[in-house]
């Protein structure tokens, strides 16, 4: 079972530069909406993309979905533990609850 990780917290991460956030959605979903210097990473491309796009296997990472009923985020934060990542987290309230609180996101295409 992930550590889940608290909106509170997560916000503090991200302005402190000491967490990599990752959006388990991916695709147009991402495009449409992200939470600030997230990076997508779906669970079918995890083995193939996880050692370039998070090359510290002992970094914080969180990861998120949509909201706590999406099995996303989960899923992604097994496959990156199995992989032999050692500090991942799941924010599982998800995009939905950043939103709500009116919290800053991101749109667009992943530009690096």
């Amino acid at each position: 079972m992930t550590t889940l990780i608290t909106r509170d917290g997560l916000r503090a991460a991200i302005d402190a530069g000491t967490v990599t956030v990752v959006d388990a959605l991916g695709g147009e979903y991402y495009v449409q909406q992200h939470l600030p210097g997230a990076i997508p990473l779906i669970e079918a491309e995890v083995a193939e993309r996880a050692a370039a796009l998070l090359p510290d296997r002992t970094a914080a990472i969180v990861t998120y979905c949509s909201n706590p009923s999406c099995p996303n985020s989960g899923r992604v934060a097994d496959r990156l533990t199995a992989l032999g990542y050692t500090n991942v987290r799941k924010y599982a309230a998800g995009i939905e609850d950043w939103v709500t609180a009116g919290l800053p996101i991101e749109t667009g295409a992943l530009t690096h």
